[in-house]
């Protein structure tokens, strides 16, 4: 009797996984827009591999510190559906006007029906996922040759919008004011997306415009 054969086709990525990547690349896109933007002196920056690609992670253990608080936060949300969208808003030290908002929506991929079962199979491929969020931190990087130079100290914060049900720790998380651009001065531009098998991240970026 000949062996049958056999096909394998990799399964679609778990909720968990897809937390850990989309938790990941926020890790990565907080920090190259802190050095980007000058909000950090670059000597506070080191350069690490990933994605197939050079990336620039803090090394001040301050900021190193309050990023991986708030991102076990963001995963727990992603995890439960909690969260919809991230912004890192970028404001004056002196005035505290806001010039930049990076905004990060988070959508759930439409999962294929029952009726074709076939479809639930084709998982997307882990290089694919990788490759649109290297597009997505290049674009990043690329967005100095549009955005107004800062030449003025600024501060940040990171603002995340969250689903009714979600349980909010009290003791790190506040109401907020949005830190909105006023509509009359803000432009925006629209980046690139990324998506797993389980979320959808679109990116833009919308900047204080006085001219």
């Amino acid at each position: 009797m000949a062996p049958t054969k056999q096909s394998h086709t990799r399964q679609a990525i778990t909720l968990k996984g897809s937390t850990a990547l989309v938790t990941e690349f926020f890790k990565y896109a907080v920090n190259t827009i802190l050095f980007q933007r000058g909000v950090y002196p670059s000597d506070d920056f080191h350069m690490v591999k990933k994605y197939g690609q050079t990336v620039l992670v803090t090394q001040d253990l301050a900021l190193e510190n309050y990023l991986d608080r708030i991102l076990k936060q963001v995963s727990k949300w992603l995890l439960t559906g909690g969260v919809t969208q991230l912004v890192v808003a970028i404001i004056s030290k002196d005035t505290r006007t806001p010039l930049e908002r990076w905004v990060f929506d988070i959508n759930l991929v439409d999962q294929p029906t029952t009726e074709h079962p076939s479809e639930s199979a084709q998982a997307k491929p882990e290089a694919e996922i990788q490759a649109e969020i290297r597009s997505i931190l290049k674009q990043i990087v690329s967005t100095v040759t549009f955005l107004p130079i800062i030449d003025e100290a600024t501060v940040f914060n990171i603002l995340a919008y969250t689903s009714e049900s979600a349980d909010i720790p009290a003791d790190e998380w506040v109401d907020t004011d949005p830190l909105a651009i006023e509509a009359n001065k803000s432009q925006q531009v629209k980046l690139r997306s990324f998506s797993t098998d389980v979320h959808r991240i679109e990116a833009m970026v919308a900047y204080r415009y006085d001219g």
